[in-house]
């Protein structure tokens, strides 16, 4: 059985949090090149492990989405006890997780980061006959159900690919895992289903960011929320890019958006040019607490 590793990470540096949440079956490395970006930016960036991720398709399916929430409101927290102000992001599912946070915790998130969020499994990739699994979810065939990893992985760029691709062979957990099993799949619908009541509710700006062509959720995800968050959206459509925005061709334009997108949100009014503090190098353990 595949021991859990926490790979979650903290880039300490000024009195802006960011919190970044990764995908589902992926791990904190899928968002690696936005955190670095920020914390050169002079914020304070914590990218948390969720429950039940980092080890085996057991340890997944052991957990449910509030699960999944408490690992990102123990990471809020961490951010807390250093920052003034914290805004929360994710990609695909981990963006669905941040809304919902958003939601909940109004007071104690400054703005909102939704880079591919995956409300529903509809992109070009996805087999024609995905659409009969929530028939299908409580019989024995459903719930042996998995969704594998398929060409291209969410992912544009063949190089990047070619290093996605060669990780999951390997099962170094880096990439996550090969496949997402229907349990898992059940609780992101039961996300979604919690978090769609509450996107009125999302007064703080948010920052979309979605690919045109992405392989495993449409554009509509994005065109929907645009539509059904309460508060100012910004809106950043790729078009060279697939579902993994974070890694794939247009990643450089990405964090440069994610980054600018911070800096106005949490600038001084009084001095909205005023010079980032340096951030620490070093990638410093954070304390997260429990990890299922």
């Amino acid at each position: 059985m595949m021991a859990i590793i926490d790979r979650s990470f903290m880039i300490e540096g000024g009195p802006v949090g960011v919190l970044l949440i990764h995908g589902l079956g992926g791990t904190p490395v899928e968002m690696r090149e936005v955190a670095r970006a920020l914390a050169a930016g002079g914020h304070t960036v914590l990218c948390c492990q969720l429950a039940g991720h980092g080890g085996s398709m057991d340890d997944l399916t052991s957990t449910g989405f509030e699960d999944w929430y408490d690992s990102a409101l123990a990471g809020l927290a961490t951010l807390e006890q250093r920052c003034e102000r914290v805004v929360v992001g994710g990609l695909s599912m981990g963006a669905v997780l941040a809304a919902l946070l958003a939601a909940r915790q109004p007071e104690r998130v400054a703005g909102l980061v939704m880079l591919a969020p995956t409300l529903r499994y509809d992109g070009w990739s996805i087999p024609w006959y995905s659409f009969l699994l929530p028939l299908l979810i409580n019989t024995p065939i459903g719930r042996r159900y998995q969704f594998e990893e398929r060409e291209p992985y969410g992912v544009k760029d063949e190089r990047v690919r070619a290093v996605i691709v060669r990780a999951l062979r390997q099962g170094s957990g880096d990439a996550g895992l090969t496949a997402t099993p229907s349990a898992a799949l059940r609780e992101l619908w039961r996300l979604v289903a919690a978090l769609r009541p509450l996107l009125g509710a999302i007064r703080q700006r948010t920052l979309l960011v979605h690919a045109r062509h992405d392989d495993v959720a449409s554009l509509r995800n994005a065109l929907y929320l645009q539509r059904h968050l309460g508060g100012p959206v910004d809106s950043l459509i790729l078009e060279d890019s697939y579902h993994l925005v974070t890694l794939d061709r247009q990643r450089h334009l990405v964090t440069e958006r994610v980054l600018s997108f911070v800096d106005a949100l949490t600038a001084p009014k009084s001095n909205p040019k005023a010079r980032r503090p340096a951030a620490r190098a070093a990638l410093v353990p954070q304390e997260m607490g429990h990890v299922a």
